[in-house]
């Protein structure tokens, strides 16, 4: 899996996270951590839009390095959560440019972006955990709340339903859907459209918007 990569092409940041499965790990959570550090602390005006290429956006946690590291469970999960924050509560317009499948932990990362534009022919955005039989930390439930409509939240989290864009779209999920091969243009224009707000205001508002899925991602939790 190659590391998240960024860079910067006028007022826009993009992170690109890959063309792999882009799952989580804790090296990976801290070095998409480290990459809206860089962005936050670059001068106005600027955004971040989080792209990737392939089959898939995020896959989610990375299964295979938990399988081999057992004890560092909770460093995993608790990294992830402060990704989600940092995402969150990020004084920066954030931007996902979804080409592919966005599943569990990858559909929760889009959710903690500002706008979120989708491929329209081909990927989904799914929450599987009902069918994984795991359960989502209080946390994750906080960020769905405060990001999704009520009823998708619900259906989303209790059926594992598997969205494409155009169902997505009408649940509220996403921002916008666009051919792929305009994905990544939609979703610098959305970046850009948003690029010159105040740092400090955008950051003030956010975390007062998101303030208990906040504090509720920064609690240590397990799943």
């Amino acid at each position: 899996m190659t590391a998240p990569t960024l860079e910067r092409r006028g007022d826009i940041f993009i992170l690109d996270l890959g063309d792999g499965k882009n799952r989580f790990n804790p090296k990976r959570c801290m070095a998409l951590t480290e990459a809206l550090a860089e962005v936050e602390a670059a001068s106005a005006p600027r955004a971040l839009v989080t792209a990737a290429s392939g089959k898939f956006w995020s896959n989610g946690l990375d299964l295979d390095w938990l399988s081999v590291n057992p004890d560092q469970l909770q460093t995993a999960i608790d990294q992830y959560h402060r990704l989600l924050g940092v995402f969150l509560g990020a004084g920066v317009p954030t931007v996902a440019a979804v080409q592919g499948h966005a599943f569990a932990a990858g559909a929760m990362f889009a959710a903690a972006h500002d706008v979120t534009v989708m491929r329209a022919d081909r990927g989904y955005w799914c929450l599987p955990e009902a069918d994984l039989g795991m359960a989502f930390t209080p946390g994750m439930t906080a960020l769905l709340r405060s990001r999704l409509p009520r009823r998708t939240a619900h259906q989303a989290m209790l059926t594992a339903r598997r969205y494409g864009a155009p169902d997505a779209l009408a649940a509220g999920i996403i921002t916008d859907t666009v051919p792929e091969e305009h994905v990544l243009t939609r979703a610098v224009e959305r970046a850009t459209a948003l690029a010159s707000k105040n740092p400090d205001t955008l950051r003030t508002i956010k975390q007062r918007m998101h303030a208990d899925a906040l504090t509720a991602l920064s609690a240590s939790q397990q799943l």
